[in-house]
């Protein structure tokens, strides 16, 4: 019993080196939805995924559903102690990251369960609470701004790092500048937040154009989460293709984009 229980942790060991060896991407709020479907794609194209999850019960559940090569990561991107450890943890167990995927976010600080519509006109600027709208910056334009930094040393440590930011069109400049658009009445809180995510993503893609790590920002469509309500038309497979293709970028591939479906938009 001895030899077999000594086989079983060598055995287990050489498939932690064996992992190490892979690249490691970190996929934040992917313990459901379009995060956990990017990080299963990922782990179909080789990498170690890590799961971010505020809650890491949450995350477990979500890795054990993808298999062995992806590991949960206890990590709330509104605060600055879980990401100083989740990045600490990263450099001890890994001692590497190859991609971060920034796909946590929120479309509203109300209840639960209400109507695209509803959560549109709640968010509009003219009549938000701004704690709301401070919520919803929080995480989906300062979380990251704190979660990026703190993992650039690792991937500036990369052979080719890559920066994917979940973003949206609905954040677009120009979409919402055309009369034409039936959705621009729409543009509000979580709109903005996207419009400022597109923004960083161009601020770190220009401050980190000397290093080879790429920065882009993908829109994966009117997908039905529970962002909106499960109200959107698109599945989580389709909506995780555009930023998988952004992690998957070779050396020649651009930065500083914002794309959908393999359309560049403004």
């Amino acid at each position: 019993m001895r030899g077999v229980h000594r086989e079983s942790c060598e055995l287990k060991m050489q498939k932690e080196i064996a992992m190490q060896d892979k690249p490691v991407a970190l996929v934040t709020g992917a313990n459901k939805a379009i995060g956990l479907q990017i990080a299963k794609d990922l782990v179909a194209h080789g990498f170690t995924v890590l799961v971010g999850s505020r809650n890491l019960e949450h995350g477990e559940t979500a890795a054990k559903s993808i298999g062995v090569d992806a590991r949960a990561l206890q990590l709330d991107v509104t605060n600055q102690a879980s990401i100083a450890a989740a990045a600490e943890r990263i450099r001890n167990e890994f001692g590497r990251l190859d991609v971060l995927v920034n796909n946590a976010a929120i479309s509203h600080a109300g209840k639960p369960g209400r109507s695209v519509e509803k959560i549109a006109k709640s968010g509009r600027l003219s009549v938000a609470p701004l704690d709301d709208v401070r919520a919803v910056f929080e995480t989906n334009v300062f979380g990251v701004i704190a979660v990026t930094p703190a993992m650039l040393p690792l991937l500036r440590e990369a052979p080719t790092g890559r920066i994917v930011n979940v973003s949206s069109a609905s954040g677009s400049l120009t979409l919402n500048s055309d009369p034409k658009n039936p959705h621009r009445s729409m543009f509000g809180t979580y709109s903005s937040s996207k419009t400022t995510l597109n923004a960083i993503t161009l601020a770190f893609a220009l401050a980190l154009e000397s290093t080879g790590i790429k920065v882009n920002a993908a829109c994966p469509g009117f997908t039905g989460t529970d962002l909106n309500n499960f109200q959107g038309r698109r599945t989580v497979q389709q909506a995780a293709r555009e930023p998988v293709r952004l992690v998957l970028l070779d050396a020649n591939g651009p930065t500083g984009t914002f794309s959908m479906a393999r359309s560049v938009v403004t």
